[in-house]
C-alpha cells in the first residue's frame, strides 16, 4: 500500500488502551482505540467519526459478506458525496469492549459502543498511522 519512500515516513506507534488482559502492542498500522478517538473528536468535533465506505467495501462479496452502510430514516447520520446521500458506516475501534468477545466500534449518531459482536461482518475499519513530517 506504500512505496519505499513513504514507508520511511510511517512512524511505530505504542498501542495501549486494547482491553482488560490484552497486551500493548507496536504498530505501523492500526486501529484508534476509544481515548485516541475520544482525544481527536475533542480536538477536531465529533462529526471526525463520520465515515461511509468505498464502493468497493460496500459491494457484495464471493463469502457474502459487505459493508453494512446505515440507510435508516435518521438522515442526520448521513454523509454527503457530491451532493448526493453516500450513507454511513459503522467502523472498529481496538479497544475490547464489555465482554471478551465484544469490540468498541462508532455507530449511528457518531456514537461509541462497547458491544460489537466480533463476529459481525459488516463493520468497517479505518486503518491509523503516525507519520513524520520532521
Amino acid at each position: 500500500a506504500f512505496r519505499g519512500a513513504e514507508k520511511q515516513f510511517i512512524k511505530t506507534a505504542h498501542c495501549t488502551d486494547n482491553g482488560e488482559g490484552c497486551p500493548d502492542t507496536e504498530d505501523k498500522v492500526f486501529l484508534l482505540s476509544v481515548a485516541e478517538l475520544e482525544n481527536l473528536s475533542g480536538i477536531h468535533g465529533k462529526d471526525v467519526r463520520r465515515a461511509v465506505g468505498t464502493d468497493f467495501a460496500k459491494t457484495n462479496k464471493p463469502d457474502g459478506c459487505s459493508l453494512y452502510v446505515y440507510d435508516k430514516s435518521n438522515k442526520d447520520n448521513y454523509i454527503l458525496k457530491d451532493g448526493e446521500e453516500a450513507g454511513c458506516s459503522w467502523w472498529w475501534l481496538r479497544t475490547q469492549g464489555n465482554k471478551p468477545s465484544r469490540a468498541y466500534f462508532v455507530g449511528t449518531g457518531c456514537s461509541i459502543r462497547s458491544y460489537g459482536n466480533n463476529s459481525i461482518s459488516g463493520y468497517g475499519v479505518r486503518p491509523a498511522i503516525k507519520i513524520n513530517l520532521s
